[in-house]
């Protein structure tokens, strides 16, 4: 896409979602986002929506919102009308409990068993274009609310096997998650500063990636970097790290769409 044409699909997002939004925390609260690890042109990429490269993703997952799918020809706008309304505070509280399933689900993993269950469509590819740019469209619904867990019972095996995991030492480096983001955040890895891995803004854009990508991408990213084997998308262990992982960040803003170098 040339220059004009990305800036009118940037300036047309933002007429739909609004000005961008940096991450506030608390005051006393020593957790910081990603976004306060960043140098200030990146920063400023996240906070305005017309130079955010994710909006364009945001601006997709919009046109999908509304475009029939499956035998059945629904959209989801034909359930759940304007997503400003009913999808707002939603993507704050992923991952959930299925109870069909009987284990948690992310948001991405919900909108795929929407699409199956009620649009009687094939699932998105893990990390399509189309299921980020869906994930991004809803999860910006819930910019500036809090990250807010369930408080689920049932959440609770699969949110400690996360602790254990986001603690247990992996891969030739024989690193762990917690040594990195607990012990070591704010110092560096090579020339990288290391964030407390609160995940706020996903999905986020990269500026390493060039694009778009899930917290998933990124744990199997981390994964690889130690040398390790990375667990497949979708995985149960990735979920209930993500969902341990929520559960650290409960109460910071969510950020979505954020941008990250």
């Amino acid at each position: 896409m040339n220059r004009p044409g990305r800036a009118l699909l940037l300036a047309l997002a933002v007429l739909v979602t609004g000005s961008g939004a940096s991450a506030q925390t608390p005051a006393g609260d020593p957790r910081r986002s990603g976004f306060d690890f960043m140098g200030p042109s990146t920063q400023a990429m996240q906070k305005d929506d017309t130079l955010n490269p994710a909006m364009l993703w945001v601006k997709d997952g919009e046109s999908l919102w509304t475009q029939p799918a499956g035998q059945g020809g629904k959209a989801c706008v034909a359930c759940h009308a304007a997503a400003s309304s009913s999808m707002r505070g939603v993507a704050a509280r992923y991952p959930a409990f299925d109870a069909r399933l009987s284990r948690p689900l992310t948001l991405g993993q919900r909108i795929n068993q929407c699409r199956q269950h009620h649009q009687q469509a094939p699932p998105f590819r893990a990390e399509s274009q189309q299921l980020l740019s869906l994930e991004a469209y809803v999860a910006l619904q819930s910019r500036g609310l809090p990250v807010a867990p369930p408080d689920d019972q049932r959440l609770t095996p699969f949110r400690q096997r996360g602790e254990q995991r986001f603690m247990q030492r992996l891969g030739q480096l024989n690193l762990s998650c917690a040594q990195c983001h607990d012990n070591n955040a704010g110092g560096r890895l090579g020339s990288s500063l290391i964030p407390q891995a609160h995940p706020t803004g996903y999905p986020v854009y990269r500026l390493e990636w060039q694009a778009l990508g899930s917290l998933q991408r990124r744990l199997r990213g981390c994964m690889s970097g130690v040398r390790a084997e990375p667990f497949a998308y979708d995985a149960q262990e990735l979920v209930e790290l993500e969902l341990y992982l929520a559960s650290r960040a409960s109460g910071m803003a969510m950020e979505t769409p954020g941008v990250r170098p």
